[in-house]
């Protein structure tokens, strides 16, 4: 491990998943110099999947999921600055400036800033409220009353999401996508189907490839005429990275701050973890790629704490996202958007697994979903197969007799 002065550390900008598990692995590997966490939240790190599901919807109210608390960041031997943005970075100097003034010199940098909910881009778009964080969670649950009118517009993960909670508080809810169906980057459209009809089951109001002109007070606004009224309106078209500090850095940004495979900026002391970075992937043919998922972040924090070490080990984990709707499970693993061929194979119990494969055979991609988790079994097993390169016979992925165990180890 290279030589590091007393009072020149590790400094990590961002409290989410990647920020928090970026201090616990500097020290699982070892590292005993100081580590500077910087976040805009006055909250340590907590886990933010719950806020668009039990945060609202469970009777008690909710509390943060921590994931570091007070007792950890001492063990730790972490600095936690809560409530303060870093405003600039000094690459020349290797130091952060925070708001109040106060300079922060670094030995390696990780930006960990996650991505910022879209803002919607039409006139009264600031009517529309938006989750990110813990705050934005207790505002929804306030609002989802039940009878209350819900317009969610915006037919991918974190919209549907709200919409399933808002539907189990007993609001009356509706969902606007203007793309032909819900989750069009997201799945495979016999997934997308069988998703929309458990919320047309839940009494959502599902209007499917139709745009909105404008918001006002007494709801959405439609570009045929109609008023969706409503007494909140939520925008759920996505995130953007948050690469403002790295592009006022001058650091390379392509689809998020552009990192080699390894984690590392276009500057060689600056890494970047999380929703914000796109980095190349070995397995998807040397693709760059940016993931907005829970364990990728955490994952990505992981690498990169060991290459701010000295480390050169390439990240190559392979990409898995869930999300539960009702009493749906919904898991993805690898890049399906990657396959031309896709099988099927259906559960006895009505769960289904489509497994996309390029045009030479091999698995890229597995796509599930079910009522509880007995699916994801299959989903996992798919994802190893993706991790060593596999070409599974078509028919064997078809056939639900055949073990996939046995497929893997083939």
């Amino acid at each position: 491990m290279p030589e590091i002065g007393p009072d020149v550390g590790m400094v990590i900008v961002g409290g989410g998943m990647a920020g928090a598990r970026a201090c616990i692995n500097l020290r699982a590997n070892n590292y005993v110099g100081p580590i500077t966490l910087v976040s805009e939240e006055a909250l340590l790190p907590y886990d933010r999947p719950p806020l668009s599901k039990s945060s609202i919807t469970e009777a008690a109210a909710p509390q943060p999921v921590w994931l570091l608390d007070d007792s950890i960041v001492a063990s730790l031997k972490v600095t936690a600055i809560l409530g303060s943005a870093v405003t600039s970075i000094g690459r020349a100097a290797k130091s952060v400036l925070l708001g109040n003034g106060h300079v922060l010199p670094y030995h390696k940098l990780l930006l960990a800033t996650g991505a910022k909910p879209r803002r919607l881009p039409c006139p009264g778009g600031d009517l529309a409220l938006t989750l990110r964080d813990f705050k934005d969670a207790e505002v929804l649950r306030e609002k989802f009353q039940p009878g209350k009118r819900i317009a969610i517009v915006g037919g991918g993960f974190i919209g549907l999401e709200l919409a399933s909670s808002a539907a189990k508080r007993g609001c009356l809810v509706s969902v606007i996508e203007a793309q032909p169906r819900i989750l069009m980057r997201g799945v495979p459209e016999a997934i997308a189907r069988n998703v929309h009809d458990r919320h047309v089951a839940a009494g959502v109001d599902m209007l499917i490839g139709t745009s909105l002109n404008h918001l006002s007070p007494a709801g959405v606004h439609m570009n045929d005429g109609r008023l969706i009224a409503a007494d909140t309106i939520i925008a759920g078209i996505g995130a953007a990275p948050e690469t403002r500090l790295a592009e006022a850095a001058g650091l390379a940004i392509e689809n998020g701050i552009a990192c080699s495979a390894q984690l590392q900026s276009s500057d060689p002391d600056i890494y970047a973890a999380g929703d914000n970075c796109s980095f190349i992937h070995a397995a998807f043919g040397g693709r760059r790629i940016r993931i907005e998922a829970w364990r990728s972040a955490q994952e990505q924090a992981a690498t990169a704490a060991e290459n701010m070490l000295g480390g050169t080990k390439a990240h190559q984990t392979m990409p898995w996202f869930w999300s539960d709707q009702y009493d749906l499970s919904l898991q993805v693993a690898g890049m399906p958007d990657m396959g031309t061929v896709t099988v099927t194979r259906q559960g006895a119990d009505g769960a289904m697994v489509m497994f996309h494969l390029t045009d030479e055979g091999r698995l890229i991609g597995a796509s599930g979903i079910g009522v509880g988790t007995a699916f994801a079994r299959d989903v996992k097993l798919a994802e190893m197969m993706i991790a060593k390169g596999i070409s599974p016979a078509p028919a064997q992925l078809a056939d639900s007799t055949v073990q996939l165990k046995a497929l893997l180890k083939g």
